[in-house]
């Protein structure tokens, strides 16, 4: 299923972005990442063996900027509160729709030199 390769394509794509999306977790270093959160779900089942899942996601970024950090986050957040298409590069999913679950906040960090903003997000698509 290519869903969250499709997502970062498009979150990517918000012009002005300081940083480019990456799969996976904070670096030691200035990252912006989407990884899986637990939680998700299939909703429905269908007789030709498709299903309709809710999965959850996080998006992070950690920089030593607070507003840049900040600032990334709502624009990414209100970029996907408007997201209404996603198109499956390979045919593996139809995107129904996406929410946020959580806006932007404060996440932990071990350092005080570093800023992290998290958003929890939500999908809901059909996978063949």
């Amino acid at each position: 299923m290519d869903f969250l390769d499709c997502l970062k394509a498009t979150v990517n794509s918000i012009e002005g972005l300081p940083v480019k999306m990456m799969k996976g977790y904070l670096s030691e270093k200035e990252s912006l990442v989407i990884y899986p959160l637990p939680g998700g779900q299939v909703s429905q089942r269908y007789f030709d063996g498709s299903k309709e899942e809710l999965l959850n996601y996080e998006i992070a970024m950690k920089s030593e900027d607070g507003s840049k950090v900040e600032k990334t986050l709502w624009s990414i957040s209100d970029f996907i509160e408007k997201l209404t298409e996603l198109e499956s590069a390979d045919s593996s999913f139809t995107f129904v729709n996406i929410k946020i679950a959580s806006k932007p906040f404060f996440g932990p960090t071990e350092t005080q030199d570093w800023f992290v903003f998290l958003l929890n997000i939500q999908a809901k698509i059909i996978t063949y």
